[in-house]
């Protein structure tokens, strides 16, 4: 009776036949708007206390179930909004990466009220392992979508993570088999820990958003091919300490022994990867054993492929060139435009010059401190414009690492591709264009030059002068591809 004059409104998901409704709901809907509503449901469950503990981590369950797929989609779909619109992209990354963090939230949630429960817990222990897998899971998309960003990851994300682990090891429940969704493959607590762990391996600052997209579907793919021990092994290459707020490290040398060391390596992994790459380039495509997730053409899949392998390797890459510590001062421009504008005397002042702060530099390159500005420009393989404190010459580089270590400051590692670039307006079969030449012409030899990324077309020469001389060059092959240029060989007819 005293219910029935209550004025305290009954949530919807209370309602078995509203809650069925608004799951389907989500499960039809375009994946921002299903990620927008999963959200807000979760929002809403998060701040009504009726609900009872089993009932509350059913609701969990199914909302996660719901929307998994379109969440998925969502992480598969953001890497395409790269150099289009600057506010779409940050929403949905507002959107895929708050998605995640508020469906661990939940979970996490769910855990905590299970450990003051006592007797009233006892309903959901036969879900813990479940609950944990989860967790790590959506713990694990939201590193990726962190990464998207280059960063930054709090150390407590480490610990927090590693201590789920280890929770679920003292339970022994870390290697019990489950089932994160319908359909998906058999998983454990143990082995999305370790997914975790590849992932941070991987080295995904030195990649873009669709290769790292691509890379954590490969993960997944070679996992198997992964162990975590205990044991310190002759072929171990990585350990981490899931008790510390420190993320999995090369070993260099032996780490303090603990109880909570563990260690794996990506010997076997290395192996399968080499075949997969053999195979794809005799058939032309990925095998349909492979799911990436979305159709991607071979050069676009064997780059990542052979990436992973390096990463996984026994011996750490080696840098081709030795590198000098300074402490100097970096005038920087972002793209053809504005590179082009400076080489050719057009740009004058500090108008859409950064200031960074180089750390080291050597014959291939250059590593800086950035501070990130409001445009928020920066991205693996974005080309860049520089001008060393006290230089006069502008060198041209692209950037091929990138590490956020703050809201607004950042370090990046820039391939130097050219040391004497020069600017010109060219003819390209009737069209004006601006281009960037690399290397000094040659009659006979070739040249590599940068031009708009639509504006490189077979079989039509670029015609230019050039220092009161004209030039004549005709295409070859495409060396780079960024979001707005091209860099291609072309070779040299005339130079006169």
């Amino acid at each position: 009776m005293l219910g029935f004059f209550s004025n305290k409104a009954v949530h919807p998901l209370a309602e078995a036949g509203e809650a069925k409704r608004i799951f389907a709901e989500i499960v039809s809907r375009e994946p921002q708007a299903a990620v927008e509503d999963a959200s807000a449901w979760l929002e809403s469950l998060a701040a009504d206390e009726s609900f009872k503990l089993a009932q509350r981590l059913e609701l969990v369950f199914r909302l996660d179930e719901a929307a998994v797929a379109q969440a998925r989609r969502l992480g598969r779909d953001y890497p395409t909004l790269s150099g289009t619109s600057r506010t779409a992209e940050s929403r949905q990354w507002e959107l895929g990466h708050g998605y995640w963090q508020q469906l661990a939230a939940a979970y996490v949630d769910c855990l905590a009220r299970y450990r003051a429960a006592e007797k009233a817990g006892e309903a959901i222990r036969p879900q813990l392992p479940l609950i944990h897998a989860r967790l790590i899971g959506a713990m694990a998309a939201q590193l990726k979508w962190k990464q998207f960003r280059y960063g930054p990851v709090d150390p407590e994300f480490w610990m927090a993570v590693g201590g789920l682990y280890l929770a679920a090891v003292e339970a022994k429940i870390a290697q019990k088999p489950v089932q994160l969704y319908a359909g998906s493959v058999e998983s454990s607590i143990e082995a999305e820990y370790l997914k975790v762990l590849v992932f941070h391996a991987t080295s995904m600052d030195k990649l873009q958003p669709l290769e790292i997209e691509i890379a954590e579907r490969f993960i997944a793919c070679f996992l198997p091919f992964f162990s975590l021990i205990r044991e310190l092994r002759p072929e171990n290459v990585y350990w981490v300490d899931a008790a510390k707020p420190l993320p999995p490290t090369r070993l260099a040398k032996l780490p303090e022994v603990t109880p909570t060391l563990r260690f794996f390596n990506g010997t076997r992994a290395v192996a399968e990867v080499g075949k997969t790459i053999e195979q794809i380039r005799s058939e032309g495509r990925v095998p349909s054993t492979i799911n990436l997730g979305a159709q991607y053409d071979v050069g676009t899949v064997i780059p990542v492929l052979e990436h992973l392998a390096m990463c996984w390797a026994p011996k750490p890459p080696m840098r081709n060139d030795a590198r000098h510590r300074i402490n100097s001062r970096l005038k920087v421009v972002n793209g053809l435009a504005a590179v082009h504008q400076r080489l050719s005397g057009r740009g004058g002042g500090m108008e859409g010059v950064e200031t960074w702060v180089i750390d080291d530099v050597s014959l291939g390159g250059l590593g800086a401190q950035v501070t990130i500005s409001g445009r928020d420009w920066i991205r693996i393989g974005a080309l860049v414009g520089m001008q060393a404190e006290g230089g006069e010459n502008w060198l041209i580089g692209i950037i091929r690492r990138y590490v956020r270590s703050g809201p607004n400051q950042g370090s990046v590692g820039i391939e130097t591709i050219s040391k004497t670039p020069r600017a010109v307006f060219a003819d390209a079969g009737g069209l004006q264009t601006e281009a960037l030449l690399l290397d000094v012409p040659e009659v006979g030899e070739y040249a590599r030059m940068v031009l708009p990324a639509n504006a490189l077309e077979d079989n039509v020469a670029l015609v230019f002068a050039l220092d009161d001389r004209n030039a004549r060059l005709h295409p070859r092959e495409t060396l780079v591809t960024g979001a707005d240029f091209v860099i291609a060989n072309f070779f040299v007819q005339s130079f006169s």
